[in-house]
């Protein structure tokens, strides 16, 4: 990890014992300056106090979570996805974030067409791009584990996400969450891939953990688990991108359940020593 790596705090993983306000508090007090929110907890405490507190405090936002959901069974409930994700672009820009991560859908309810689900990925992304061009924000693919495939994303490797970057262009990028890609053989090839195009905007971590006990909210602190989050930030500092690695742990069982400051307090220190 180079001197200049900083952490950011995803505020999924301080949820269940944080709001917005608290967390920025408690990142505050742990030395940690930037934070990457989501859209619930935005609301929760309303977009102009959100932006407030990143304004009076000098947050860097690493990205908003998250847009996306795009496929649908019908027009209408495609053009419901769209019109939230311009909503999403305007909360990014209202936060300054560096990024709109995008979780992109799964199959649409009895559908079988996987291919088909993509398709309208790469068209959902496309009809929000003229907003988010207009209001200044990137957009970040996040290619999740294959396991989500049919509920959550349809889009699961950094370079089937590169292959739509490369059709919609420069706006569109990826973010590197470890713990959906550290399984892929090409992930190495993928990631330089990803650095010539210059579309690396996020980079997530946390640890894969064996067993892991639920799909979603069994995530792992940095090196509990079996990735090689050490060989992954080589890899993305490689090709170009120096920014904070966003710590996301979703643990509902373990550290959801602790004192925020105390999971800080674990995530600076494995941080430092593992990462």
């Amino acid at each position: 990890m180079s001197a200049d790596t900083v952490i950011s705090l995803n505020l999924a993983t301080t949820r269940e014992v944080w709001g917005f306000a608290e967390a920025v508090d408690g990142c505050l007090r742990a030395g940690i300056t930037a934070i990457s929110p989501w859209r619930d907890q935005i609301a929760a405490i309303g977009l102009d106090e959100a932006a407030r507190i990143v304004r009076d405090n000098k947050l860097q936002v690493t990205g908003v979570c998250r847009g996306g959901m795009f496929p649908a069974e019908t027009a209408e409930g495609r053009q419901q996805a769209i019109d939230d994700n311009h909503r999403a672009i305007d909360e990014a820009a209202a936060l300054n974030a560096d990024c709109l991560v995008l979780v992109v859908g799964g199959l649409p309810e009895s559908s079988k067409d996987i291919a088909g689900a993509r398709q309208m990925v790469t068209d959902g992304i496309a009809a929000m791009l003229p907003h988010a061009k207009a209001s200044g924000v990137k957009i970040a693919i996040e290619p999740l584990h294959p396991m989500y495939a049919a509920d959550r994303a349809c889009v699961n490797t950094i370079d089937q996400a590169l292959d739509i970057c490369e059709a919609l262009g420069e706006t569109v990028g990826v973010a590197i969450d470890v713990y959906h890609v550290w399984w892929d053989p090409y992930l190495a090839r993928a990631i330089a891939r990803a650095g010539r195009m210059k579309r690396i905007f996020a980079h997530h971590i946390c640890d894969w953990l064996v067993p892991t006990t639920d799909m979603l909210l069994d995530r792992g602190m940095m090196g509990d688990g079996v990735i090689d989050l050490k060989a992954i930030r080589a890899m993305i500092e490689a090709a170009g991108f120096h920014g904070p690695q966003e710590v996301e742990i979703f643990s509902r069982d373990n550290w959801w359940k602790r004192p925020g400051d105390e999971v800080l307090a674990v995530i600076k220190e494995r941080v430092a020593s593992v990462c």
